[in-house]
């Protein structure tokens, strides 16, 4: 029962923050998903290009611009800084790539004690932590994400999928809606939303 609690404590602190600021099951793991190939990270301040970007995704009139617009915000999101960190978000996808968690999580351990405000670090290691089935340790680092950027639609997708292996569906219904919000164009997400809806709130008359 403890454990359980755990992520529905973090899940409820979430989705308040996030709300100040601004049978069909999700796949385990596959929230924060990156496109195989970013744009360069535009120059110029990061904060103003990202607020841009979240404007212009919410306005994109089909899936292929979101997409483009998709692609500069993880640019934006997985530019480091430091090429130390770079190196080391390397050797964890290498050693993701090996199916080598354990040593994926070790670097990304040093990663975000490294530097704390990098949320591409926390974000991979929920991912990690869910798929070993460590939904505490997950649900602890989607919110060190959402902490530092509450328009995280990867993480915010990813707790939808933690409340819904809790069996926390109107939490998790909650979560989908927020991810949407933000990203109107998100595959899948539409999906959970509807057969959640339904079993949360019914059906329409």
């Amino acid at each position: 029962m403890r454990l359980r609690f755990i992520p529905l404590a973090f899940a409820a602190a979430f989705l308040a923050a996030s709300a100040v600021c601004a049978p069909v099951r999700a796949e385990p793991g596959g929230w924060n998903e990156t496109p195989d190939k970013l744009p360069r990270v535009p120059r110029g301040d990061r904060i103003k290009n990202l607020d841009f970007l979240f404007e212009a995704l919410k306005a994109a009139p089909d899936a292929d611009s979101a997409k483009l617009v998709e692609g500069r915000i993880w640019a934006l999101w997985l530019a480091s800084g430091s090429d130390t960190t770079d190196l080391l978000m390397t050797r964890v996808k290498t050693a993701q790539d090996a199916k080598d968690t354990k040593l994926a999580i070790q670097l990304l351990d040093a990663v975000v004690e490294m530097r704390p405000d990098y949320i591409e670090a926390w974000n991979r290691r929920a991912t990690l932590h869910f798929a070993n089935k460590d939904y505490g340790k997950s649900a602890a680092d989607i919110r060190q994400v959402l902490a530092r950027e509450p328009r995280h639609f990867g993480a915010l997708t990813g707790l939808g999928v933690i409340m819904q292996e809790f069996g926390e569906e109107k939490l998790a219904l909650e979560a989908f809606r927020r991810a949407l919000a933000v990203n109107p164009h998100l595959q899948k997400v539409p999906d959970f939303v509807k057969t959640l809806t339904e079993k949360v709130e019914g059906r329409d008359i």
